[in-house]
């Protein structure tokens, strides 16, 4: 199937917010990544989310003029041509955009989605994300406001975050402590700036302890339930049921638990970054330990050219990442729910 048409994308998340089941979003770094995503989301038979990140795209810009527009735009337009030979729907995001990387990541890549939609075409990319949560919450707000204002006119969803995620991502870090959990007036003064949909809609990522990176179990207290309070808190003022379509970050490491309390109250969207990082270069090592003296030109050897193709690791490291991309949808209970 192509990409997924702003149409669909929003039927995707409606579907998933009725069904009480959530897309995980699979960061990507390469065409190789995007593949194991891809193939991963049609194994399970779920649609998905495929992300790039600030650093990612930098990765994917290459490393001698880093960019990341280009970046994102060549991974994008991959991503379109390829995903048609997979029988799912594919909705393409970047992931955590501060301040300081707004104008040369998220606002050009709205800009050029626009000029797309303008001329009768699609968005290149389907939600881009504003990370406001190192500023101030009025501030923060005030660009979420102008950023989901020019997202309408590219048929782009936004998602916001309000308040700190702890751990680190591309450079974007927060201590791990009792500022970990979004309040009830933090979501209300989102609410009166973005509105509820009625001027955009948009994924909202609150704080409910949450933590970028890897965990030992212990190490941080998730409170989903706090979602609920969230979800409640303004279907009371606005008359609402479930008003917000919430994204849980730092989702790597959580329990069965925690994922089906936090879908039960409005998760639409997991991010998996650190566990299908691991899954991906974990057969890449194995494969180098069993076949060392083929990978390596030891004591003046020639090596197995066989065994050091990248082709012969890439698709193991492929297998692993699309294994783990399919656990997740069956964690988030997106198995076989894929649009007809």
């Amino acid at each position: 199937m192509p990409i997924a048409t702003p149409e669909v994308y929003n039927e995707m998340l409606d579907r998933a917010k009725a069904g009480k089941f959530a897309y995980p979003a699979i960061n990507v770094t390469s065409t190789q990544t995007l593949h194991a995503a891809l193939r991963g989301f049609a194994e399970a038979e779920s649609d998905g989310i495929i992300q790039v990140s600030t650093g990612g795209a930098e990765f994917l810009g290459g490393q001698y003029s880093k960019d990341m527009v280009s970046g994102a735009v060549a991974l994008a337009e991959f991503a379109h041509v390829v995903a048609k030979k997979y029988p799912v729907n594919i909705a393409l995001h970047t992931d955590h955009c501060p301040k300081d990387k707004l104008d040369g990541f998220v606002r050009p890549l709205i800009a050029l989605s626009q000029e797309r939609v303008a001329a009768g075409q699609n968005p290149l990319f389907q939600s881009h994300m504003w990370d406001g949560s190192a500023e101030k919450l009025d501030d923060n707000l005030a660009i979420a406001k102008e950023l989901l204002a020019e997202a309408v006119k590219a048929k782009i969803i936004l998602e916001v975050e309000i308040t700190p995620t702890g751990g680190e991502e591309d450079g974007v870090s927060h201590e791990i402590n009792d500022e970990l959990y979004t309040s009830v007036a933090d979501v209300e003064k989102t609410a009166e700036a973005l509105g509820l949909g009625e001027n955009g809609r948009y994924l909202l990522a609150a704080s409910f302890g949450n933590v970028h990176g890897v965990y030992k179990p212990g190490n941080v207290v998730l409170r989903p339930e706090l979602l609920r309070d969230l979800q409640d808190g303004l279907a009371a003022s606005s008359g609402k049921a479930d008003p917000f379509d919430f994204v849980f970050h730092g989702g790597s490491g959580s329990t069965e638990e925690e994922i089906r309390v936090a879908l039960g109250n409005g998760v639409v969207k997991m991010n998996l970054d650190t566990d299908t990082q691991y899954a991906f270069t974990r057969p890449i090592v194995d494969h180098a330990f069993r076949n060392y003296d083929g990978v390596l030109k030891v004591d003046g050897e020639v090596g197995n050219k066989k065994v050091y193709d990248p082709r012969s690791w890439g698709k193991l490291a492929e297998a692993g990442m699309a294994a783990r991309v399919t656990k997740a949808c069956a964690d988030l209970r997106a198995t076989g729910t894929k649009l007809k």
